[in-house]
C-alpha cells in the first residue's frame, strides 16, 4: 500500500507545457493527409494570375559557408509578375531612392539593367557557373519560384512526414522526382505549420542533393480576396545571396500589359551576355 501511494503521488510525476515559437501551444493541431495538401498548394498557386507589389527588401550578399555576410537594408522594391512566367523586378537604392537595378525574365531567359555601372546583362535563366560578382547571380525567376510555390509535377512523387515535437509541428511533403539514371532524388520539400495548415517553407534542391533555394513564409493576409504571405525570406547559398521581401502593398488579379514587362538595353550601356566573352572594345557592346 505504501509502495502503491508513493507510485501515484503527485510528487514522483512532473507535467511540462509543450511550447512552440515561444509561446505555450494551447492552440490544436490539425490533421491532414497528402491529398489534402498537394490540393492546398495546387489551389494557392491557381489563384493568383497577376501580381502587383510595392516591397521592402533586405538583399544580403555572401553565403554562411564562407562566414561572411553583407547586409543592404531599405531598399524599396517593386515586383510584377503575370503568369505563366513574366516577372519583373525593380529596386531603389536606400534613402535616394535611386534605381539600383531593374530586371526582367520570362520562361527561358532574362535581362538585367545596373545604372550605377551603366551595364546592360542578358543570359539564360539557369546559372551554369556561379559569377564571383554576386550581383550577376541575381534572377528574376529565382523570385518567382519562391513566390509561387508550384504544383506537383507529373515527373514528381510526393511522400508525406509528419514532423511533430515539443518545439515544432510540421507536415513536409517530400518532392521526388526520377532521374535520367532511373534514380530517385529529392527535388523539393514543401512544409506546412499545423496549427492552420499554411504553408511555411520550401527547399528547393539540385540533382545531387544540395540545396539551391530555401524559402520561408510568414505573416500571411488576405489580399484582393487572396491569402498571400506578407514575408517572404529567399536564401540562395550556391548563389551566395539572400533578400527578405515584406510587402507594403499587393494587388492580385487587376490585370498587367505586354508594355510592363518591356526592358530595352538604353542608349550608352554596356551590354554584357552572360556566358560569352567580354568584348575588348568597351565600345562593342554600347548602344548608340
Amino acid at each position: 500500500m505504501c509502495l502503491l501511494v508513493l507510485l501515484t503521488s503527485s510528487c514522483l510525476a512532473r507535467r511540462r507545457v509543450i511550447t512552440r515559437n515561444g509561446g505555450a501551444a494551447k492552440q490544436p493541431l490539425l490533421l491532414a493527409d497528402r491529398n489534402t495538401l498537394l490540393d492546398r498548394v495546387a489551389k494557392a498557386y491557381a489563384s493568383v494570375r497577376d501580381l502587383s507589389a510595392t516591397v521592402d527588401m533586405i538583399p544580403a550578399l555572401g553565403s554562411a559557408e564562407k562566414s561572411k555576410i553583407t547586409e543592404y537594408k531599405d531598399v524599396r522594391g517593386y515586383i510584377l509578375f503575370r503568369k505563366p512566367a513574366a516577372i519583373r523586378i525593380i529596386g531603389l537604392f536606400p534613402v535616394v531612392r535611386n534605381k539600383a537595378f531593374d530586371m526582367v525574365a520570362d520562361a527561358t531567359a532574362f535581362r538585367l539593367y545596373i545604372p550605377v555601372r551603366n551595364r546592360f546583362i542578358t543570359g539564360r535563366n539557369e546559372i551554369i557557373e556561379p559569377s564571383p560578382n554576386r550581383i550577376e547571380n541575381l534572377r528574376p525567376q529565382h523570385f518567382l519560384e519562391a513566390l509561387l510555390v508550384q504544383p506537383q509535377a507529373k515527373n514528381e512523387q510526393a511522400i508525406l512526414q509528419n514532423l511533430t515535437d515539443e518545439e515544432s509541428a510540421n507536415y513536409v511533403l517530400q518532392l521526388v522526382s526520377r532521374a535520367p539514371d532511373g534514380e530517385l532524388r529529392p527535388s523539393r520539400s514543401i512544409w506546412f505549420e499545423r496549427v492552420g495548415l499554411t504553408m511555411v517553407r520550401q527547399i528547393e534542391f539540385d540533382p545531387v542533393g544540395n540545396i539551391l533555394s530555401d524559402t520561408r513564409y510568414s505573416d500571411w493576409r488576405i489580399w484582393d480576396g487572396v491569402p498571400f504571405p506578407r514575408q517572404v525570406e529567399i536564401n540562395r547559398p550556391r548563389d551566395e545571396y539572400a533578400v527578405v521581401l515584406t510587402v507594403v502593398k499587393m494587388d492580385i488579379n487587376k490585370g498587367l500589359t505586354d508594355q510592363q514587362f518591356v526592358l530595352e538595353q538604353p542608349a550608352g550601356s554596356t551590354l554584357q551576355v552572360l556566358g560569352a566573352k567580354p568584348p575588348a572594345d568597351r565600345a562593342n557592346g554600347v548602344v548608340k
